[in-house]
This record gives structure tokens, sequence and C-alpha cells, in this order.
């Protein structure tokens, strides 16, 4: 079983394709073909079903394709210890982050200081719903991601918090309230965007003993502004995954009474096995996070 079998099985299954596999390597067709032949030989079992022109993991692939990614991340992380100790500036790091408030508010700032600090370190950003996030972290796709915390499943870091607002239409008659109550919004058509504080957001109306009139979900914040303007409901999001306060002309924004937090940091799936790069971009994240961003000094947790 070799590291070029694995990833050649890992790419198959996050590609579904080997001529894109194949592209993605380097490599030939039939190169792919011969390395995740070879594998399932020496495993005695078949790994992808190709039956029909369609590539789908079979059982058993998928229950070792979690294993074969976690191989594969701590491959990486004994490269990154070997160029550490070799004293080179060399290597590379894998980032999960999910929506405005990681990718847009919290990763520029971030990635400025650490290039600066580690220029040759190669930064690859992934980018998904917060649970996707969650699910690359256990799976040593990424090396570390950004989290909505508190997350008990990982070694965390917290970085920011900020305050989950109202978003109303601009002729809404709730427009003329300096704060909005949970119930205020039950009896409107709701907008429940999922890109990182669903969890957060559910919890606000359960807390109250109330149940909002859900009738859209959302997968990006975006999305939801989007429909906000239109007149199509009202919503919940996070403060800092709302563009600046100067493009918000055609809705409004009101804090909920009472005010609800959400924290917002970085995990880890194991800091023993994490990578120097890995280490190093946590440790610019926190500094960087008590130089430039809102909220409490950081403070690791699990």
């Amino acid at each position: 079983m070799t590291n070029t079998q694995l990833e050649v099985f890992s790419l198959l299954a996050e590609l579904r394709g080997f001529t894109l596999t194949a592209q993605h390597l380097g490599i030939s067709q039939s190169a792919v073909s011969h390395a995740l032949k070879t594998l399932e030989k020496e495993l005695g079992v078949t790994l992808i079903d190709r039956q029909g022109g369609q590539i789908e993991l079979t059982e058993i692939g998928q229950r070792l394709l979690p294993r074969a990614r976690e191989i594969l991340g701590l491959g990486e992380t004994i490269r990154q210890e070997a160029t550490d100790f070799r004293g080179l500036n060399l290597g590379s790091l894998r980032i999960g982050s999910f929506g405005p408030t990681s990718t847009i508010r919290l990763l520029p700032p971030i990635l400025e200081a650490f290039k600066k600090d580690y220029p040759g370190i190669e930064v690859r950003i992934d980018e998904g719903p917060d649970q996707e996030v969650a699910q690359w972290i256990q799976e040593r796709r990424v090396d570390v991601g950004f989290v909505v915390l508190p997350d008990d499943r990982f070694e965390t870091y917290e970085l920011v918090q900020d305050e989950l607002v109202a978003l109303l239409p601009k002729d809404s008659d709730l427009a003329s309230k300096t704060a909005i109550k949970p119930r205020d919004l039950c009896d409107r058509p709701f907008l429940m965007t999922e890109a990182g504080s669903a969890g957060v957001i559910g919890r606000v109306f359960s807390k109250a003993g109330l149940v909002p009139n859900i009738q859209f979900r959302t997968s990006q914040v975006m999305s939801t502004i989007a429909m906000v303007e239109r007149g199509e409901g009202v919503a919940v999001v996070a403060e800092l995954a709302l563009p600046p306060i100067e493009n918000t002309d055609r809705y409004h924004i009101r804090p909920l009474e009472p005010r609800h937090e959400r924290s917002v940091g970085l995990a880890l799936h194991d800091t023993r096995h994490a990578s120097p790069a890995t280490l190093a971009f946590v440790k610019t994240a926190q500094r960087v996070s008590g130089q430039r961003l809102r909220g409490s000094a950081p403070s690791s947790g699990k």
C-alpha cells in the first residue's frame, strides 16, 4: 500500500472521474486505474463500483475512505515536521473556511500576516458549509478549519465573538423598533440560513419556547440577504457575515433582545499531530485576532 494508491483512491472518491483524477495528479489515466486495481488487490476488496460509467464508492470503500485520508494527512504532517527540522521555510497548509465570516472577514488579515512571516508555505483554502468543514477536519482533508464554537469534537481556539442580528425588508413595520424580540419574527415568513449559524439561530427561538415560521432555507448568507431585500421574509444572521454597513440601504439591521452572541474559532483534529505550518497559522490567527478583530482575547478549548 503506497501513498500514491491512497491518494488516487481519495481523489477518485472526491472527483468521481478517472480523467479528472489523472489530470489533478499529472499522470496518465491508465496509471490511475493501475494504482486503484493494485490497492484493491492488496486489500482483497472492491473500493469503487464502475458500473454503468458512474463511479460510486462501495460499502467498504465508504468505510475505508476516512482512514485513507487520515493516513494522507499524517503523511503531510511528517513532511512538514521534517521540513521544520531542516530549518526550511517550505511546506503546505490546507484551511477549511465557511461563509463570509471566515472567508471575507477573518481570513484576509490573518493570511496577510502569515504570508509575511512564512512566504514559502503554500496555502490552499477549501470553502464549504460549516458542517462540511467539520467533516474535512475529522477526515484530515484540511489541517485546520474555521468552526462555530463550542465544538467538543476538536481542539479549538476562539478568535472572535459577534452578535446575531435581525434582517428586515426595507418596508417592514418592525423597522420602527430599536431591537427585535424573537417573538416579533414568528408571525412572519422566516428565512433560515444554514451557513455557519443555523444551530445558534435555532437555539435563539428554542430558548424562548418559540418556533419560527420557516418558509425558506438557504446555504449562503448572500442568498438570505437577497431574499430579505425582495421582501420574501425576515431572517436572523451573524453580524460578521454581513457586508459593510454602507451597502445595507435596501434592508434593515436590528439587534436582538435579549442579545445572542456567536463565537468563531479555529479547530484542529489533534494538536499533537499538527504540522509546524498549522501551529504557526493558529498562533498567527490568535495574534491577529487580538489586534484587528472584534471580540475577546483568544483561548483554547478541549
